[in-house]
């Protein structure tokens, strides 16, 4: 009978679960406060019908609630590791890192400091241990900003501001975690002051153990997962049981950081996953993934809060002052990091800007919820720890989270109105009125087309019409009547929608498998970055990150430094064979812009907006072959295998698509559909797999190519191509500086690069050299070269030029060409080689 009672009080539970989120929608609260309160409410009554006489008819039901079997391991080993997976898969890692820093401040320092705030400030006003109260300070730093996240959405707010609060969310409820532990210990051992000494050397075992423990189940699981390629239902219940696994392994094999360890398996998922899985797979796990926590974040939040009877027994007046220094403490160390740290990143360029109404925000919704509760449980449940403390724990980290959850919760609304951040800004108020006016001009003409069509009656037709026109008279009225929009505004509006929907059509391509899901990630962030730049600065912010999207990162470099050093190629390879597709995947949605700029924008922001739009598009796509041809020059046929794949896998789209018309249609059944498809599925899993790359760099061929090198007998050319090296430089990049000695010459492979000597410019592009003018008058000539586009240069030190220069006459003559634009002599200036 209770196992029956246990069952229906869970399954009443999910319909607790469903019945609040569109309750917290309809009283503007947060989706978690609303679950908190429920859950009080449930364990209230359950208490009142147990102790009251006016009925025993709910006895046995409020028995089962009370008498649930609750324990912080429930929520520690059943519920954390679904909800810390979950939002790492979740995550666009790439963009992450661009943010970094401000997510560690926020959540690891913010952490620290909130830990020590607290902490401190308890040991002075009560007589609890010093290692008591930190732990106490370690319970209450774990935030829940999903109520702020979400209000953020709702208000269109950065998106850049949204991310930086979910990474802290994850990495938060980490270091809390692993600081909770930490202390934890401290307390069961009865150290009542530990020292930073102390506190550090468990430190080691704990990140690095978990963050190797996790890193190493999770490519053990991926690689099993890439075995089951035909069985995806196989592939996702191995997706399921990695992080129980991994956290169970941290915790009681290891003794690391649990949640450590799921955060890593989560991030080396997310980075390994959409490459070995077919897109479709790594869709339908995320969609699990993203109910499982659902579930389980909702289900958390319940029984947490059906604990708070339980742990506010014991509550005394004095604890109630208590309370007030946590929060106190609590508030004071988070706005520390908010208002004087943040800034001063923002000052030395380590950290977006965010503005002071958005950080009010930030700080007054750091609500707690059920991890803390969860884990001050955990002491209460602890045998080593003496009564007082659990008491106080249990009492003040319940305290503190309803205080966040009642009065933080249910006021951050009206907080956000009060700030003004959700209300439009006059820019946005102005367009949205020209919007509005010109979909309405596009759907009378729609209307009237439709009711054509239809032969509907004339006076309805005649009646609505009229309706319709004075509705568009009055939005155009407004229009004009509203303030207006500079050109430099509607330029930076233009530019956002126009990243806005190249995203867009980043997921079409993604879903129609043209691109593959990995690229899409990629091309997904850079339009993320296009976005943000076109945001925070206009159309230079906007240049900027579409540089950024062509440039050579830090990470190729490094693999080049692997591969000319240490003769490793697979990164280089891996990350020339990312480049190569990802240009091409690029290219392939740059080229469905313009019709969007014509067939929007310039309806909205006007000609010249629209043709300003169509140059730097322009500027894009120049951008992009420039790429393309230097990767082209290196390893020739590559690009030739990419883009027979892409046609391939568009012919199977296309094929797919026929095939689904025809089922529709009825003209096959569904035995024949299922066959066609699985044949189809067989056709598209050979092109998911990636030509592979031969990264010996072909010097040879694209020696035999370069212009400067015609006529130069084969056996030099090989000799050459030897002691040529490839140097990748990008845009602004300094190649040549004026007080540089003269000791090499640059060919250029691809890109261009400007030459400033004598206050005189020139420009030099693909074929041509640099540097050599020097060399060959043997005279210190102030140049200074600078690449003006992502660029592949070909280097030959300056004794090899020498004994090269006789034997080309295209070298001779480039060279005497220089010369004259110098205005130098040029007789003279080539001496014969005499070796």
């Amino acid at each position: 009978m209770d196992i029956i009672l246990i069952t229906a009080v869970i399954a009443s539970l999910f319909l607790v679960i469903g019945a609040a989120e569109p309750m917290a929608a309809r009283l503007q609260l947060p989706y978690s406060v609303i679950l908190a309160v429920l859950g009080s409410l449930i364990a209230v009554a359950s208490v009142f019908f147990l102790r009251t006489d006016l009925t025993d008819a709910l006895n046995p039901v409020a028995e089962a609630i009370v008498g649930l079997p609750i324990r912080s391991n429930v929520f520690l080993y059943v519920f954390l590791p679904t909800l810390l997976f979950q939002a790492t898969l979740g995550m666009n890692l790439r963009r992450m890192l661009d943010d970094w820093v401000p997510i560690l401040v926020l959540a690891v320092v913010a952490v620290v400091v909130a830990t020590l705030s607290v902490g401190y400030a308890l040991a002075w006003a009560s007589a609890l241990p010093l290692a008591a109260c930190l732990l106490i300070g370690a319970i209450v730093s774990t935030t829940d900003p999903s109520a702020v996240v979400s209000i953020f959405r709702s208000i269109s707010a950065p998106r850049r501001l949204a991310r930086i609060i979910e990474g802290e969310s994850l990495l938060n409820d980490a270091a809390a975690i692993a600081l909770f532990g930490l202390f934890m210990g401290f307390v069961m051992l009865g150290m009542p002051d530990p020292t930073l000494t102390d506190a550090l050397g468990q430190f080691p075992l704990l990140i690095g153990g978990g963050a190797v423990a996790g890193w190493f189940m999770a490519r053990l699981a991926v690689r099993l997962m890439a075995v089951f390629v035909h069985y995806e239902r196989a592939q996702i219940s191995v997706s399921v049981s990695l992080p129980y696994l991994v956290y169970i392994g941290a915790e009681q094999i290891i003794g690391a950081s649990g949640v450590i360890a799921v955060v890593t398996a989560g991030i080396t998922m997310n980075l390994t996953g959409p490459r070995l899985l077919s897109p479709q797979t790594w869709t339908n796990l995320s969609e699990v993934w993203d109910l499982l926590a659902h579930w389980a974040g909702a289900l958390i939040f319940i029984l947490a809060a059906l604990l708070i009877p339980r742990l506010l027994e014991e509550v005394r007046a004095e604890d109630f002052v208590l309370i007030g220094v946590v929060i106190c403490a609590a508030v004071a160390a988070r706005g520390l990091i908010l208002f004087g740290l943040l800034p001063l990143l923002t000052l030395l360029r380590v950290s977006p800007a965010v503005e002071r109404p958005y950080r009010v925000a930030i700080l007054w919704g750091g609500l707690r919820g059920a991890v803390t509760l969860a884990l001050a449980l955990a002491v209460t449940e602890s045998i080593l720890v003496p009564i007082e403390v659990k008491r106080l724990v249990g009492i003040l980290a319940t305290g503190f989270t309803l205080f966040t959850l009642i009065v933080q919760g249910t006021t951050l609304r009206s907080v956000i109105k009060w700030l003004g951040l959700d209300r439009l800004s006059p820019i946005d108020e102005a367009l949205s009125r020209q919007v509005v006016a010109v979909a309405l001009q596009t759907v009378r003409e729609d209307v009237e087309r439709t009711t054509e069509n239809y032969e509907l009656t004339r006076e309805i037709v005649r009646s609505e019409a009229k309706n319709f026109g004075e509705r568009l008279d009055r939005t155009v009225q407004a229009a004009e009547d509203g303030a207006e929009i500079q050109d430099r505004d509607r330029i930076t509006l233009g530019l956002i929608a126009l990243a806005g929907h190249e995203r867009d059509t980043v997921l079409v391509r993604m879903r129609e498998r043209t691109i593959s899901q990995r690229m899409a990630e990629q091309v997904l962030s850079d339009a993320d970055r296009l976005i943000e730049g076109a945001r925070s600065g206009g159309r230079n912010g906007y240049q900027r990150a579409a540089r950024r999207s062509v440039s050579y990162g830090k990470g190729f470099q490094f693999g080049v430094s692997l591969q000319r050093r240490l003769r490793l190629s697979a990164p280089l390879a891996r990350m020339t064979a990312d480049r190569f597709e990802f240009l091409l995947s690029q290219r392939l949605i740059l080229r469905d812009l313009d019709a969007f700029i014509d067939r929007r924008i310039r309806r909205i922001h006007g000609r010249r907006v629209a043709d300003l739009l169509h140059e730097l598009l322009a500027r894009r796509v120049d951008a992009m072959e420039t790429a393309l041809e230097g990767l082209r020059l290196q390893y020739p046929g590559y690009a030739e295998k990419l883009e027979r794949r892409f046609i391939r896998r568009t012919a199977l789209r296309l094929e797919e698509r026929e095939y689904t018309i025809m089922r529709d249609d009825g003209l096959i059944g569904t035995e024949v559909y299922t066959t066609l498809m699985q044949r189809l599925n067989a056709q598209r899993a050979a092109t998911e797999n990636r030509p592979a790359l031969d990264i010996a760099i072909q010097r040879l061929e694209l020696v035999q190519r370069f212009p400067l090198f015609v006529g130069i007998e084969d056996a030099a050319l090989k000799k050459l191509g030897r002691a040529l090296k490839t140097v990748y430089v990008n845009s602004g990049d300094l190649i040549i500086n004026k007080d540089d000695p003269a000791d090499s010459v640059y060919f250029i492979a691809s890109g261009a690069v400007e030459v400033e000597s004598a206050g005189q410019t020139w420009r030099r592009g693909g074929g041509e050299m640099v540097g050599q003018m020097a060399i060959v008058t043997k005279k210190a000539v102030r140049t200074q070269v600078r690449a003006i586009a992502p660029s592949t240069l070909l280097v030959l030190d300056a004794e090899r030029f020498r004994r090269l220069l006789s034997r080309s006459p295209a070298i001779q003559q480039a060279i005497h060409q220089s010369a004259k634009e110098r205005g130098i002599d040029p007789e003279g200036l080539i001496t014969p080689d005499k070796n």
